[in-house]
This record gives C-alpha cells, sequence and structure tokens, in this order.
C-alpha cells in the first residue's frame, strides 16, 4: 500500500532565485535569516541533510544524511502560493497571475457592489493587520466591506463576524469569484473575519477561507484520484486547488493542527497521496517579519518530525518542501520573496544523497506519480531514479567499470562507483603491475579520483567484481580499501556488493569492518 506524505512548510524558501531582482527581491534567504535566531532549532532536519543542499552548507554538511534532498527552482513566473502549489502538483504557469499594485478597477468594485448590496472600503494594497486599524471602525459603523490587496494576486474581504457571520462573508466571496475571471483572475479570492471593539483591539478569527481559481490543467492531485487513490487534503490544500482533485480534506487553524491531522494519517486506511500545508510558517511569521516566531515554529516542526518518521510504514515515501519564500527579515516588503525552496524526500530504500538544484518544482509531481505507480506526463522528471533507484545505477555503474580494468596477471576484473554528496559519481577499476606491490583496487581509484577532485563527503560505493569480467560471487573491498574507507567515511556508510544483472547485497561498512582504525584515534 503505496503512500506520499508531502508537507509544504509555506514560505519556507532557502536562498533567491537568479531572477529574484525582476521580481523586487535582494539578498533574501528564509532559512538562513531564521537560522540566525536563538529560538531556531532543526537537529532532525541537519541529519536528514537540510545543510547539504546548495547555499545551506552554513548549517553543517552532514556526513551520513537520512534523506535524499536538494534545491528546486520555480520554473512559474510568480512568487505567490497559488502559481507554487500548481507547479509543486504538475503545472507550470508561463506568465503570471494579475496583481493590483494601485487597487482594483472600477468595473470589478461595482460589479462586487451590486452583487453584495454592499459598499467598499480601502481598495489598496495593505498589511491585514494594519487595514483592520485603519478600516475596521468605519467598516463597523457604515458595514461597508474592507476589500484590499497585496503583492500577490488575491482580493481579500476583511468583515467583523458581527456584522458579516463568516458564512455569508464565503457567499460574498463566492460572488466575487465569480466576478473575477478571464483578465481579471486573480489567483485567490480571500475571506478575512474578524472580531474586537475597535481599532485597539480588532484581531483575525481563524474562519478564513480561500476561493482560488481552478488550475488551468490537471494536475497530479487529479492524476491520483483518476486511478482510484486517495487524495487527502490537509489545511489550506483543497481551497488552493478549489476542491479540484481531492477526495478527503479537513481544515486546519494551525500548524499544530495540521501536523497532528498529518500524523494521524499515518493510521488511516489508504493509498494514495496525503498533502499537507503548514500555513502558519507565512501567514503569522513571514508576513509579519516575525523571525522569533518563525524560527521558533520551525523548531517546533523539526522536533515533530521523529515521531513521524517512526510511524511511517515499508512504502511510505515523505516529501517536505515549500512553495516561496517569505524571508521575515526582509524589511523593504511584507510579501513574499523569490526563492528557491528545499526538498528532503525520507523513506525506506530512499539512497540519502544530494541532487543538486532541480529546475522546476514539478519534479515533486512527477516523484509522488511515480511512486504511486500513477500515469501523469508534467514538466516535470521523478526523483526516484536518483534516490530510490540510485542503489541499482551505482552497482550497474560498478559492474560497467569492470569492463576497464587492467589485469593481464590476475584475470579477476573488479570496478567501483561512489557516490559524492554533491550526486557526482567517481568510477574506478583495478589495476595491476607486474610487481604486484604498486597495485591499485578499484575501490581506491574511485575513492582517489574523487579526492583528488576536492570531494570529501561521499555517500555510498557500489563494488562488482569476477573472473574475466563475470560477477561471481561476492566481492567486498580488501582489507587495504576497507582502511581507506575508514579515513573518510563512518560506520554506516552503506556499501553495496554485486551480486551480477544490477543485484547486490547492502552492508553498513560497520559490519566490513568493526572496531577499525579511524582519524578518531589520532590526536589531531
Amino acid at each position: 500500500m503505496k503512500r506520499v506524505f508531502l508537507i509544504v512548510l509555506d514560505s519556507c524558501g532557502c536562498g533567491e532565485m537568479p531572477d529574484a531582482a525582476k521580481f523586487g527581491d535582494h539578498d533574501v534567504n528564509t532559512i538562513r535569516r531564521i537560522s540566525e535566531d536563538p529560538h531556531f532549532s532543526a537537529e532532525t532536519t541537519k541529519k536528514m541533510g537540510l545543510g547539504l543542499i546548495p547555499g545551506l552548507s552554513f548549517l553543517g554538511e552532514e556526513t551520513a544524511p537520512t534523506a535524499a534532498v536538494g534545491r528546486m527552482t520555480e520554473a512559474s513566473a510568480g512568487k505567490d502560493t497559488t502559481i507554487g502549489h500548481w507547479e509543486i502538483a504538475g503545472v507550470v504557469s508561463p506568465k503570471p497571475l494579475p496583481t493590483y499594485p494601485n487597487g482594483f478597477p472600477e468595473e470589478v468594485l461595482e460589479a462586487f457592489r451590486k452583487a453584495t448590496g454592499r459598499d467598499v472600503l480601502c481598495n489598496k494594497p495593505y498589511s491585514g493587520t494594519a487595514v483592520l486599524k485603519d478600516y475596521g471602525e468605519e467598516h463597523l459603523k457604515t458595514g461597508a466591506l474592507i476589500v484590499y490587496t497585496s503583492a500577490d494576486s488575491v482580493f481579500q474581504i476583511a468583515a467583523h463576524e458581527e456584522i458579516v457571520p463568516p458564512e455569508q462573508l464565503y457567499a460574498y466571496c463566492r460572488m466575487a469569484r465569480e466576478i473575477l475571471q478571464g483578465e481579471h483572475g486573480v489567483g485567490r479570492v480571500i475571506a478575512r473575519p474578524f472580531l474586537g471593539e475597535n481599532a485597539e483591539t480588532f484581531y483575525r478569527t481563524p474562519r478564513r477561507h480561500d476561493f482560488s481559481l481552478l488550475p488551468p490543467k490537471e494536475t497530479v492531485l487529479d492524476a491520483v484520484k483518476n486511478a482510484g487513490q486517495t487524495v487527502y487534503a490537509i489545511g489550506k490544500i483543497s481551497d488552493i486547488f478549489a476542491g479540484q482533485g481531492v477526495t478527503e480534506k479537513v481544515f486546519t487553524q494551525s500548524n499544530e493542527e495540521g501536523m497532528a491531522f498529518t500524523l494521524a494519517a499515518l493510521d488511516k486506511d489508504f493509498e494514495g497521496l496525503c498533502f499537507t500545508n503548514l500555513v502558519d510558517f507565512d501567514m503569522k511569521y513571514g508576513h509579519r517579519r516575525d523571525i522569533p516566531g518563525y524560527a521558533s515554529a520551525y523548531a517546533v516542526f523539526d522536533n515533530w518530525l521523529p515521531g513521524f518518521m517512526k510511524k511511517m510504514g515499508d512504502e511510505d515515501l515523505l516529501m517536505i518542501t515549500a512553495d516561496h519564500g517569505c524571508d521575515p527579515g526582509y524589511l523593504e516588503t511584507t510579501d513574499h520573496t523569490r526563492e528557491y525552496t528545499p526538498l528532503l524526500i525520507y523513506g525506506k530504500g530512499v539512497t540519502p544523497y544530494c541532487f543538486g538544484t532541480r529546475p522546476t518544482f514539478s519534479d515533486i509531481a512527477a516523484t509522488v506519480a511515480d511512486w504511486l505507480g500513477v500515469s501523469f506526463e508534467c514538466p516535470g522528471t521523478s526523483l526516484l531514479s536518483d534516490s530510490v533507484r540510485m542503489e541499482t545505477k551505482l552497482t550497474r555503474l560498478a559492474e560497467d567499470a569492470m569492463k576497464m580494468a587492467y589485469v593481464p596477471y590476475s584475470g579477476y576484473r573488479v570496478g567501483a562507483a561512489l557516490l559524492c554528496g554533491d550526486g557526482t559519481i567517481y568510477t574506478g577499476c583495478n589495476i595491476e603491475n607486474a610487481s604486484y606491490t604498486p597495485t591499485v583496487c578499484a575501490e581506491r581509484t574511485a575513492i582517489f579520483k574523487a579526492v583528488s577532485e576536492g570531494k570529501r563527503d561521499f555517500c555510498m560505493l557500489a563494488v562488482a567484481g569476477g573472473k574475466n569480467g563475470v560477477v561471481e560471487g561476492l566481492f567486498p573491498p580488501c582489507g587495504v580499501c576497507r582502511q581507506v574507507i575508514a579515513e573518510f567515511c563512518g560506520p554506516d556508510f552503506p556499501v553495496l556488493v554485486s551480486t551480477g544483472m544490477g543485484g547486490y547485497r547492502k552492508f553498513r561498512f560497520g559490519e566490513l569492518l568493526p572496531n577499525g582504525f579511524s582519524p578518531a584515534f589520532m590526536d589531531v
């Protein structure tokens, strides 16, 4: 029963993209910013390999990561929630959704007034909390709806719950959604209910609701649903996709609720996708430029992860990513920031390594479809070929390297393939000499090639050997090679020994060299 648990840490970007300046951003990196705060803690995600992601080496480069990690490039022309999630689900948007830095045109407002029977206040880009202070009391007196936007493609309607009950506000949002199509098809119409007695006490309630534009194409959610599998949406996921492709949903009022529902989903009997959005990172801390709050929220999530990972089944896949950035230390604006996003993939059989920088968020959709065995075409490429299937790939490369061996005396050919933390693979073969002593084994050839290129973080080694180039039995590393491996790798370093045709047996290095002599014994 294969399942994917896809968790979006809303706005948790990992460094500005090359085109960030076109979006008005510079020197932004959400994770770097929060990592500088004393409330930040990332012990679990750092062990997974967070620091191996390009641009995040300041977190420390884990020598034995537990996940496949890398960073994702947004191919879409935007930095908002809707476009980011659509691309995660396999739809790239070459054109940005419309934004309204000068407010909405009169034709839109007039249609909205006519539909709702209420007047409109504000109609400007505004901070969601400041707009209540500046227009909330007038709303109480007149009943006019507070309409505002931001740098994102949103039409937001704020109303006091005692003046406009939430269900009535939702009805107004549906009216706005019908109006805002085509040229004015904003990504989201958002209901922003609030309470309080005056400008000093107004506060947003947790009954926010998003009414999104339908995705322009089918997403991986549709593909999973059409295959008869479950798409369980937690948080605002169903809102973002306007319910399209969702089979079950639950709304949340906090990160803690989102994590609780996601953990509980492990006990549900389903095959398919559990898709979670943890919105507090963005809504409560990113937009409000609250660095300590953001750092603390990340620490809570990181501390929650071990319990979730411990409960995962053999065929469960965990993917952790983001949809854009919202650097809380970037003071030029309170809007999203154009950033790369992290991706961590964890599960039994997933080879831990860094897959570098990927060209589109859509690789996530392709990976979800691949894992679940669902047919889905999108601009992305499945990462399973690089992570889950890396063991077979590495073993095949070791078998191919056997062909290069120089063995005029013994006839025993050996090949090796070494995977480095940045995704680079070095192969090597054994090279014999007439006096035998200068002979070099395949494993050392591969390792020395990598070291000579400046590599030091190794993720996995595959070895294949046999008489006349045919794999016969197991050819594990010799004693000298094991000592060389011990110089750079710990006891949990995986060593694959070929059994032929891409098959292998997997060993922990500590099994091959228990109590070995390592640099830890040297007084350096």
